[in-house]
């Protein structure tokens, strides 16, 4: 629309001063039409001045004469005149000498009250000299000069809305392709690097972007696929060593040093776990295994485990039974997930509750920690992302928790948002159908 107003609006400006050009020229060579008539005439009149009947002759109008003539002596006195005009004043005071030609526009009273171009010509005769008056109407180039205006008046507005009308459809034409172009490409995701734009059978400019982005997303989807695939060989790499270094440190004993390292294999054990499932996840998607699932059941699991592994830490569950449809041992992934979260910001207080709202199931996890600046509320569910006063590893995290559970959710056809608690802290709200 932009490109139609903007050569619409190039048009009418070009039209305008197009139109004066033509109009002024129009009049220019009407003008010069009638003083050539006026000329004519003068020089024919002129030729028979000295024979009375030819004189006679010349001076009758024909059907097609659109001139008057006056004769002038040299005191200025009409001797011969036109009939329109007989009787009447000299209709020029020019005098030009004998072989001269001047012009003049004036109004003739006697002659309809118009405008005539006078030529007068100066003309030595046998009886003396005489001057060679002859007019003409303007009139016609007034005539012509309006019709100019008014086939321009109607032409150059149908010119600008045809040009504009033009270039919005062949410019809509043109961009139709890169609109299917950008419709296709909101729906590549890393889940679906396969995907490809469609190229136009243009063979021009547009159609040559086609094939760049989708030989860019080629080479997208080649680096995207080989680092799976490093992900995947060096989790899976990774498991067999950890396995030795778990059963190394079981017939260690229980002391200090190998409860700290047991503690940190265990971390790496979940990591490389977590790992694994976003490789299957990016190349096959999640694969669920349906059934029906008590999430008071996984909830109560949960607490039970939480208040085992941080005894100072107070779990409080308050749950409905709920019942969904999916697989139970994502579900329970997701809420270990989501309090695991919880526990590592609680101040002192986790708090899960599970119950049925507008026919879909919610639980929610609330801690009494700092909470998450809404700002960062939609970062933290990126792959291995933490927030500034958890830079640290510490606290165990890894970055991938969230992620996992978003993934998991979405899977399932849930929502998995984040709140401010009533305490203060962070508030995970999880929704499933039921």
């Amino acid at each position: 629309m932009r490109s139609a107003l903007a050569a619409s609006a190039v048009v009418a400006v070009a039209s305008v001063f197009t139109g004066v050009a033509f109009v002024v020229a129009a009049r220019v060579i009407l003008t010069g039409n009638v003083d050539q008539d006026t000329g004519d005439r003068a020089a024919q009149v002129a030729g028979e001045l000295d024979d009375e009947a030819a004189l006679a002759a010349v001076m009758r109008p024909s059907l097609r004469d659109r001139t008057v003539v006056q004769v002038l002596g040299p005191d200025g006195r009409v001797l011969r005149a036109s009939a329109l005009i007989m009787g009447a004043q000299p209709i020029s005071s020019l005098r030009p000498p004998a072989g001269q030609t001047r012009r003049e526009q004036r109004r003739l009273a006697v002659a309809h009250d118009e405008y005539f171009r006078i030529t007068a010509l100066g003309v030595a005769t046998d009886a003396g000299p005489r001057t060679v008056l002859v007019g003409q109407s303007i009139d016609e180039i007034d005539d012509g000069t309006e019709a100019a205006v008014g086939a321009l008046a109607v032409g150059l507005p149908l010119l600008t809305v045809i040009v504009g009308v033009a270039t919005f459809l062949f410019v809509g034409r043109s961009l139709r392709p890169v609109d299917a172009m950008r419709r296709q490409a909101e729906t590549i995701s890393g889940r679906n690097l396969d995907s490809r734009l469609p190229v136009p059978p243009t063979g021009d400019e547009i159609a040559a972007l086609a094939v760049t982005m989708n030989g860019m997303l080629d080479r997208i989807e080649a680096g995207a696929a080989a680092q799976r695939r490093f992900v995947a060989d060096a989790s899976h790499e990774l498991r067999s060593p950890l396995s030795t270094v778990l059963a190394g440190l079981d017939l260690l004993g229980e002391g200090p040093h190998v409860v700290r390292m047991r503690r940190e294999s265990d971390r790496m054990a979940r990591l490389i776990s977590d790992l694994l499932l976003l490789a299957r996840v990016d190349e096959k998607g999640l694969q669920l295994r349906r059934e029906d699932v008590d999430l008071d059941d996984l909830v109560y699991l949960e607490r039970e485990r939480l208040a085992v592994e941080r005894p100072g830490l107070k779990v409080v569950a308050r749950s409905a039974p709920v019942r969904v449809s999916g697989d139970p041992h994502h579900l329970q992934r997701v809420l270990r997930n989501l309090m695991d979260n919880a526990a590592r910001h609680a101040v002192g207080v986790v708090e899960v509750t599970v119950e049925a709202v507008d026919g879909t199931a919610e639980i929610t996890v609330s801690d009494d920690g700092p909470g998450i600046h809404p700002v960062d509320r939609d970062r933290v569910f990126d792959r291995f992302v933490r927030l500034d006063q958890d830079r640290s590893r510490t606290g165990g995290g890894s970055g991938l928790g969230l992620p996992i559970a978003r993934d998991i959710v979405a899977a399932h056809g849930g929502t998995l948002t984040i709140e401010e608690s009533p305490a203060g802290g962070a508030l995970l709200r999880l929704r499933l159908p039921l």
